[in-house]
């Protein structure tokens, strides 16, 4: 497997999205700073008091102040920077590399809260959105309610129409980033007592212009994970909010938040990465600077392993992560599964990624504090993006009654995804916001996945190997349709059983597969050396082989030497373990 220096385009010629993108990304990692220098405020030591003390880290907040990184959840049109959302997951990475918490407490809540009035609010309320967010405002939203967890067509908290005109609002919501602190609120509220979907509104209710004796912020919660995020709730107690607070038609609430859900589930799993990486980074080392037996930690074999595993997962997450967002763009119309299928898998996999990466470190692993303290922070954290906005089972769920339609209507017959899908620095038109739908027929991904069975070269015994899995893969994803196929009704909704529950889980494997097997298609020939040679392609569907319960036949020598060697350039050379080899600060 090859080695060497850096790519600076995956064989494309540098555009103006990628050139924005990059120097973005550069410019917030040389502000953050080194975070193993000791003398930089935003040290891993730093932000390690910071969550020790609750708190999220003040000069962690300046420096994005300071680079205004709002701007980046506003879209172009209305005077930020918003434009591609896989560019804002490489952004995001860089923060959340360093603490999740300051990611999800300074801008990402307020991602999550503007995407629904980006998506169907009128010119005025995006114009008030826009203004708050650029003036370094925050919006928190609020979907859920404990006691109904992700059912939220069961939610109780009420916004009744008003004698005079507007609402008022009723009831309370819990467990909202940044309750206390937005200047604004998202508010995913009943206007109608009636059973169903069509009796749920979204409300953009802005603080200042609320009665404050009528409201509440609920006292904050203390968390196991994200501990400087300002988790508390609101009550209100008939607390009037305009007509114009409306977000799109009434009664069009579940299906705004589902549309919403789309992009936000995209994008927030790719930027958890920036975690995973900071954790694996801190493990190689501990492993090359620690003696156990007389050899090195790395030196033993399943140390090694598990380090180069972990790489390969960041690659498969990543890969994933890079066709939903970009298939946001591309595909917008079939984009609800992916998303959803990104939102379970990948918070999945970096979560069993770190139990893994924490075995090799051993009794370090429970410290809090010193050299390895962050590695302890970002296991915490990281669990709570398994959760967020939606669950796991709450992701299942999307992709369940989409099984059947898309086994009849997709797989097998489709037409493949374009090549752009899996091509990381390439141009993508605006954000189709308006054309985003609840399901579809199609499936472009995994028609990839079976067109991948007759492009795929067999030449080397790397290449010989990718292609038998690649066929291993279609035949699951056959299987798979003949399951779906056969589901009960009862079993194509969210009360589904168990197996089926299963059968999304598969699904999003397979989605995964097809992924990895695009982005090296379109890196084969490129100036990326790791990524054109097949042997990390080989190393991936094996993993995702095994994950379905498959037994390949052992690869290639060369493979794990290739992909060990990969993790140490990277490391020495301070680069990201993503697709995208990017310089960091430390």
């Amino acid at each position: 497997m090859l080695t060497g220096s850096p790519p600076q385009g995956h064989g494309a010629p540098t555009t103006d999205q990628e050139a924005q993108a990059a120097a973005r990304v550069a410019e917030l990692e040389k502000r953050l700073g080194d975070p193993t220098a000791e003398d930089n405020d935003l040290s891993y030591t730093r932000l390690l008091q910071a969550d020790e003390a609750g708190e999220l880290s003040a000069a962690g907040e300046r420096v994005l102040d300071d680079v205004v990184l709002n701007a980046d959840f506003v879209p172009r049109e209305h005077g930020g920077s918003l434009e591609r959302i896989d560019s804002l997951v490489r952004v995001m990475r860089q923060v959340f590399r360093r603490d999740v918490a300051l990611g999800l407490g300074y801008g990402v809540t307020s991602f999550m809260a503007g995407v629904n009035v980006w998506t169907a609010g009128s010119a005025e309320q995006r114009e008030r959105l826009a203004r708050i967010m650029l003036g370094g405002g925050k919006v928190s939203v609020a979907y859920h309610e404990l006691a109904h967890g992700n059912d939220f067509v069961r939610n109780e908290f009420e916004a009744r129409p008003a004698p005079e005109g507007g609402y008022l609002l009723n009831g309370e919501k819990q467990v909202i980033n940044n309750a206390d602190r937005a200047d604004a609120w998202v508010l995913f509220s009943r206007t109608s007592p009636a059973p169903g979907s069509r009796s749920h509104s979204v409300l953009f209710a802005e603080r200042a212009g609320l009665d404050a004796d009528t409201y509440r912020v609920l006292p904050r919660y203390d968390a196991v994970g994200v501990r400087g995020c300002h988790l508390s709730g609101l009550h209100f107690d008939n607390t009037p909010v305009p007509a114009d607070a409306l977000v799109g038609a009434n009664g069009q609430g579940v299906e705004l938040a589902l549309r919403a859900f789309q992009i936000t589930r995209s994008a927030v799993p790719g930027m958890a990465l920036g975690a995973a990486d900071t954790s694996l980074r801190t493990v190689v080392r501990f492993a090359l600077g620690r003696e156990l037996y007389r050899k090195s930690v790395m030196d033993i074999p399943h140390a090694k392993a598990t380090l180069s595993g972990a790489f390969l997962d960041l690659l498969i997450c990543d890969s994933l992560s890079l066709t939903a967002t970009r298939a946001v763009h591309l595909l917008p119309e079939e984009t609800s599964v992916y998303a959803a299928a990104t939102k379970y898998l990948v918070p999945k996999m970096l979560t069993e990624t770190m139990h893994d990466l924490s075995i090799v470190l051993g009794a370090r692993f429970y410290v809090r504090e010193g050299e390895f303290g962050i590695f302890q922070k970002h296991i915490r954290d990281l669990p709570v993006l398994s959760l967020g906005h939606a669950g796991s089972a709450a992701c299942q769920a999307t992709i369940i009654p989409q099984l059947a339609r898309l086994a009849r209507r997709s797989w097998f017959t489709g037409d493949k995804a374009p090549d752009a899908l899996f091509r990381p620095r390439e141009d993508l038109p605006a954000l189709p916001f308006g054309r985003l739908t609840l399901a579809s027929g199609k499936d472009s991904l995994s028609a990839s996945l079976v067109a991948s069975v007759d492009e795929l070269p067999s030449s080397s015994p790397e290449e010989r190997a990718v292609h038998a899995m690649a066929l291993k893969m279609m035949d699951e994803l056959r299987q798979l349709q003949e399951s779906s196929l056969a589901l009960t009704p009862e079993n194509r909704t969210a009360l589904a059983s168990p197996g089926t529950f299963a059968l999304a889980d598969r699904y999003a494997v397979l989605l995964a597969a097809a992924s990895v097997i695009g982005v090296w298609q379109q890196a084969r020939g490129g100036d990326d050396p790791f990524l054109a040679d097949p042997g990390w392609l080989a190393a991936v569907l094996h993993r995702l082989a095994r994950r379905l319960g498959q037994q390949p036949p052992d690869l290639p020598a060369s493979v794990d030497a290739g992909v060990h060697e990969e993790v140490l350039r990277r490391f020495h050379e301070r680069r990201s373990f993503d697709l995208y080899d990017t310089p960091l600060a430390g």
